[in-house]
């Protein structure tokens, strides 16, 4: 086996030698004493935040040291390793560190929970645990869910337990550590899914798929030499040191964006001269907000890149008040099993396909990226066997999204089950199901509808989520509407659940429900939906605070439902 060029990330053969890690090494070999990342560490009696830094050289070193060390420790090539540390340095270096080892992180999103998160680590059957010393402290009161596990490594201060420390690892002298002979096709980590359309599956990522998304992600948003990046989610900070960015390290809690402390985005923006930042679309909501309001302006910023989840376009107008007029907020569209696989600039949104959405076309996504193919096939809720021709729908109808590429994933983690229903067998490769609903419009661009398992089929239509909560959207008492079905398979009752906007003034509930009444009638996509429920605030994902929890709505909005049902039989009683 020939290695790959770690430059380019192109890798034709799937057999080649490769290591994402090494893209890490060539950074720091061409920009030794760049920063590679800056942490907050604390104030100053003026407030003013004080930053600590590494280099790439510092981040190669270190992470070389500390593979040193997990080999030691019996973390070698192929070894499932559960990862829970913070976002900060310990991070980087333990992720590359597990990488050059060739060990296999496993990342669960805590936004979980921590039954389902436990559920996913003891179906990955891990052989090493490192994590922080709170993190320690679930394995010893939950041991049942880590029977797999042998090596266990303390992130910190370890406390009443045994085993070797990240402290102990690191404090060693450098010496260079020649990183496992993985291949593009080995596996290199397992990203959990966020089970919000049902449960959470292991996607398996090999070197090669992580060496793809670099490289389209370089090439979609034009990343150059010297961009530094705020990445408020801290996977697509890992993105960061093999794409050559400097990546500055927010003070927020990642798993709230959506109550973050505007003053503590927009202070690190200012302080390092922020290029490039990803928001997940609450942030993105909340600190536009506050720059409205403060009328604040961000002139280092090239480009924001929000994504997971749909990103309304009054939010990105809100937020493109504060950037420098070339500058652009991307919404790339993806899963955690094929991500990115098309992207649209907020000039294109607000010019063009903001007012359709807004009438209930769906909202537009953009064009695949070079080298990704994205197909619209009929709407099926079985597995498909081979991949065929006549799958296909026409441009302009809805159906399911289905893609084909480089960075998309193969397989779940022992999940043959998942697999059959995701994936379908093509003559050379194969297709992934995103489990999305979507249209082609004539310039190529791709319209999102919603997931596949929300859309609503009553008796005698079907009805899809995007668009028909676009409708409601537009009151500006709404801050966002649910579309969920009630009753019967193929026989459901549609209903949209209100969530208000939080403010001061009073809502009128009665006169609202009857304004967004005549807004459904007003609108072929919601004519037939005659049941308006208002909800305080919507379950949300915790890892963007923004997908809703559309089954859960569903179960509250039946249960709201059959009580109004029987105190009206009452009343009439």
């Amino acid at each position: 086996m020939k290695p790959s060029d770690p430059g380019t990330c192109e890798i034709k053969d799937d057999k080649a030698l490769f290591n994402i890690a090494s893209l890490l090494t060539q950074k720091a070999q061409a920009h030794p004493f760049k920063r590679a990342v800056v942490y907050p560490v604390t104030r100053d009696r003026s407030g003013r935040m004080a930053y600590a830094q590494m280099t790439f050289r510092q981040l190669d070193r270190d992470s070389d040291t500390v593979a040193h060390g997990l080999r030691e420790a019996g973390i070698t090539a192929g070894t499932r390793t559960i990862l829970m540390v913070k976002p900060g340095p310990d991070f980087f270096v333990l992720t590359f560190a597990l990488f050059k080892a060739g060990a296999v992180p496993v990342v669960v999103d805590p936004g979980l929970g921590i039954g389902r998160m436990l559920a996913c680590y003891r179906e990955s059957r891990p052989a090493a645990f490192v994590g922080i010393s709170k993190a320690h402290v679930l394995r010893i009161v939950f041991p049942g869910f880590f029977k797999t596990v042998t090596t266990w490594v303390t992130a910190g201060r370890r406390w009443f337990w045994s085993g070797p420390t990240l402290a102990r690892m690191a404090s060693q002298p450098w010496r260079p550590f020649v990183p496992a002979k993985t291949a593009a096709r080995d596996t290199a980590a397992i990203l959990f899914t966020t089970g919000s359309t049902g449960p959470a599956k292991g996607a398996v990522y090999t070197h090669g798929n992580f060496g793809a998304q670099i490289r389209h992600i370089q090439q979609a948003f034009a990343i150059g030499p010297e961009e530094i990046d705020l990445p408020t989610f801290p996977l697509f900070a890992l993105f960061d040191p093999a794409l050559g960015m400097t990546a500055v390290i927010p003070d927020m809690d990642p798993t709230k964006p959506g109550q973050v402390d505007p003053d503590k985005i927009i202070e690190p923006i200012v302080d390092h001269g922020i290029t490039n930042m990803f928001a997940s679309p609450a942030l993105l909501n909340r600190v536009g907000a506050f720059g409205k309001q403060k009328a604040v302006k961000l002139p280092s910023m090239q480009r924001v890149v929000s994504a997971g989840a749909p990103v309304h376009p009054a939010a990105i107008a809100q937020f493109s008040a504060m950037l420098p007029e070339k500058a652009q907020i991307h919404t790339p569209y993806g899963a955690t099993e094929a991500v990115p696989v098309t992207t649209i600039g907020s000039d294109e949104i607000l010019t063009e396909t903001r007012p359709l959405s807004e009438q209930g076309y769906g909202m537009c996504v953009g064009r695949p990226l070079e080298g990704i193919a994205l197909a619209i096939i009929a709407i099926a809720d079985k597995p498909i066997a081979r991949w065929s021709e006549d799958l296909l729908v026409a441009d302009g109808e809805i159906g399911e999204i289905v893609v084909r590429g480089d960075l998309v994933t193969r397989h779940y983690f022992e999940n043959p089950q998942a697999d059959a229903l995701a994936k379908i067998a093509d003559a050379d490769g194969f297709w992934h199901r995103m489990g999305d609903l979507g249209w082609r419009d004539k310039k190529g661009r791709i319209w999102f509808c919603g997931r596949k398992s929300h859309r609503v089929v009553t008796a005698t239509e079907t009805l899809y989520t995007i668009p028909c909560e676009a409708i409601f959207n537009g009151h500006p008492r709404v801050f966002r509407s649910a579309l969920v079905g009630i009753g019967p398979v193929n026989r459901q009752t549609p209903v949209i659940c209100i969530e208000l906007v939080k403010d001061k003034t009073k809502a009128d509930v009665k006169t609202i429900r009857q304004e967004l009444l005549n807004l459904g009638k007003a609108s072929v996509q919601t004519q037939g939906i005659r049941i308006i429920l208002f909800h305080p605030n919507f379950p949300v994902d915790i890892r963007h605070n923004a997908k809703i929890f559309r089954e859960k709505l569903a179960i509250w909005a039946e249960e709201q439902v059959r009580r109004k049902r029987e105190s009206a039989e009452n009343a009439k009683k």
